[in-house]
């Protein structure tokens, strides 16, 4: 229930010119596509093996890993990298505790 009050509030999206990324934000979240659509093709090629597989899983970690990792300081920042984990937190990939590790390290501001 608690859930489902905190997140009424995402429904409504701030106009789009408000949520580009910065050019360092959005490099990262253009890596983590590539290598999450890497990661997928080397799992469903049947020629492919579990090496290819480990490190294309290991490359989309990283990459994820980076953006959670990221101190979004600018508001279209922050709503863009808030915008896109969303969106793999819905695809139920933002599961591993280094995730909210560098999620919660990355708000603690060292400016």
């Amino acid at each position: 229930m608690a859930s489902t009050v905190g997140t009424k509030g995402l429904a409504a999206d701030p106009p789009r010119g408000d949520r580009e990324p910065s050019n360092q934000l959005g490099a990262l979240i253009e890596a983590h596509k590539k290598a999450y659509t890497a990661f997928g093709k080397a799992v469903r090629e049947t020629g492919g093996n579990s090496q290819d597989r480990d490190r294309a899983s290991r490359t989309e970690e990283t990459a994820l890993l980076a953006i959670c990792a990221y101190a979004a300081v600018r508001e279209s920042d922050r709503l863009s990298k808030a915008g896109y984990l969303l969106e793999i937190e819905a695809r139920g990939e933002l599961d591993l505790p280094e995730h909210v590790q560098a999620l919660l390290r990355s708000t603690m501001w060292n400016g």
